[in-house]
Formats: structure tokens, C-alpha cells, sequence
């Protein structure tokens, strides 16, 4: 005969099991992070934008002054011809319409910030929940999907942008969602849907399905949780790609947007300058470095991450 004694005095709550789990699995991925020396090489490069962008308005609001370090309409007065060299008042000189190129860095890197992260969850979401869906239901809901994610890799990514871009207004905002579909629906739902397959043939679905499950509440409650970590992954590389995008379009003047990398590339060919490398060096490298550097650092994160939640490359 068992008789019950009631909750056992001094028992852990479950709360504080599962966060205990979850702090044990973050330290341990952590230290598996750190072993990754591209993986710590990209971090720290977006720990300096990150920086650049944060200082921006501080900077404007205690030290430079408006009229001059304004990204957009800031004029160097102080310079008798533009676009001026690098000097102690402007660190990365001027642009032919006498503008702080520094100011103007500092300026886009957050945009570029909120392009990418937007761009990736927007991505994320999307991809997450056509995997998840295509796995779970499979016949023709799978074959719908998949066939619209076909014509979505098969259609070239930048030109749909360009084209999209000369039709209609597109900013930062438009951008992301764009992007953020055009991934979602496309390649990052069919790497999705793989890594799904595998996870609602495990026990655990077919004992959740039996004990009266509905459809949504096991795809959500069961099926999403375990595409994380792969889905968190392509976040980054959907950065890249949002950040690359954007640089593309704002160089064709495609972009409705006030200031970014890709638009401070622009006003130097449209200038006539973007040949002059030699003489006008801080007119380009600044810049188009900047787009190099952002870009590489999400890539070597996404693939240091990658041998973090990949159980084939992980070492232990």
C-alpha cells in the first residue's frame, strides 16, 4: 500500500531544476565557444561596431556640433576644400559634400545593427515554422512548401531586391521584411524542415499526439524548441546577407534610407572620386572595410556556433 505523504519538505522547485539545467548548458557551450578563436575574432569585431554605434549620439549630443558632425547635413567649415584629408578635427576626413565620414561610420553601423537582426528573426521565425509544418503534416502541405522554397532558391536573391527596390519605396524596415521572407520561405525552411524530420519521429510526439495534443501545441510546445539552436545559427548568416543586400542597393541609390556604408560608397562615385583610390583613400577603404569586416565577423560567428550546436563537430 503506498500512501502519499504529500510534497517532500525542501524540494526543489521545477523552475529552478530547468534553470539549473539551462545555466549548466550555457557554461558548458560557452567554454566549448571559447575554443573557437574565429569564433572570438568575430565577436570582438562586432563589440566594435556595436561600440561605434552606441557612442554616436553621445558624441553628438556632448561634443561635436551639429552643424558640422551631422551624418546627413553636417558641413566641415573648419576645412577649405572637401572632400578634406583625415586631419585631428576629422580622424577619417570629409566627403566631397563636406561631411565627417567618421560621423557618418558611427551612424550607419546602427542601422546596419537593426537591418540585420531584424532581417534574421524575421527569417527565423518564417523558416522555423515552414520546417516545422512541412515536417510534421509531410504530403501535400510538405510538397506546397517545399516547391514554393524551390522557386525561392532558384530566383537570384539580389536581383528580386534591385527590381523590387526600383518599383516600390524600400527602407531599412522594407528591406528586412524582404530579405527576412525571401530566407524564411527559401533555403533556411528546407535546412529547417531536415532537422524536423528528425525530431517528430522521436517517441515524445507520438506519446504527446495520443495523450490528446492538438496540432499547434505540439508543433510549438515540441517541434520549434528543437530547431533552435540551428535556427539561432542561420541568424547569423542571414546578417551577412541583410548587411551585403543593403550595401548593394544604397551603392544603385536604391534605398530611401538617410545615411549607410553602401550610401557613403555612392556619393563617391557619383562625385567622381571611386577611381581615385591612391589620392582619396579615405573616401573608399573606410567604408567598404567596414561592410568586409561586419559581414566576415557574423560569418565566423555563425561558424563557430556551428561546432557549438552541430553534435558532428562539437568537441568535447
Amino acid at each position: 500500500m503506498i500512501v502519499d505523504t504529500g510534497p517532500v519538505p525542501n524540494a526543489p522547485s521545477l523552475w529552478r531544476v530547468r534553470l539549473g539545467l539551462a545555466g549548466r548548458s550555457l557554461k558548458q557551450n560557452w567554454s566549448l565557444f571559447l575554443r573557437t578563436r574565429i569564433g572570438i575574432l568575430g565577436l570582438v569585431i562586432i563589440l566594435f561596431y556595436m561600440l561605434l554605434a552606441l557612442a554616436h549620439p553621445i558624441l553628438m549630443n556632448t561634443v561635436w556640433d551639429e552643424r558640422i558632425y551631422d551624418p546627413v547635413i553636417g558641413f566641415a567649415f573648419d576645412e577649405t576644400q572637401q572632400p578634406a584629408p583625415p586631419s585631428l578635427a576629422h580622424p577619417l576626413g570629409t566627403d566631397p559634400l563636406g561631411r565627417d565620414i567618421l560621423s557618418q561610420l558611427m551612424f550607419s553601423a546602427r542601422s546596419e545593427f537593426l537591418l540585420g537582426l531584424l532581417a534574421a528573426v524575421v527569417t527565423v521565425c518564417i523558416g522555423t515554422m515552414v520546417g516545422a509544418t512541412a515536417a510534421y503534416f509531410g504530403g501535400l502541405i510538405d510538397m506546397l512548401l517545399m516547391r514554393l522554397a524551390d522557386i525561392m532558391i532558384m530566383m537570384p536573391g539580389i536581383s528580386i531586391l534591385i527590381v523590387l527596390s526600383a518599383l516600390i519605396e524600400v527602407g531599412h524596415l522594407e528591406l528586412a521584411l524582404l530579405i527576412g521572407i525571401l530566407s524564411g520561405f527559401g533555403g533556411t525552411g528546407v535546412v529547417l524542415k531536415s532537422q524536423a524530420l528528425s525530431v517528430v519521429v522521436k517517441p515524445y510526439i507520438e506519446a504527446a499526439r495520443t495523450s490528446g495534443g492538438g496540432t499547434l501545441h505540439i508543433i510549438l510546445v515540441h517541434v520549434v524548441p528543437n530547431l533552435l539552436p540551428l535556427s539561432f545559427l542561420y541568424m547569423m548568416f542571414t546578417v551577412t546577407s541583410a548587411i551585403f543586400s543593403e550595401a548593394v542597393l544604397s551603392f544603385l541609390g536604391l534605398l530611401d534610407v538617410r545615411m549607410s556604408w553602401g550610401l557613403m560608397i555612392h556619393t563617391t562615385e557619383s562625385a567622381g572620386y571611386l577611381l581615385q583610390v591612391g589620392e582619396y583613400w579615405w573616401l573608399i577603404f573606410p567604408a567598404s572595410l567596414s561592410i568586409t569586416l561586419l559581414c566576415s565577423s557574423f560569418y565566423l560567428l555563425g561558424r563557430s556556433l556551428d561546432e557549438v550546436v552541430n553534435p558532428r563537430l562539437r568537441r568535447i
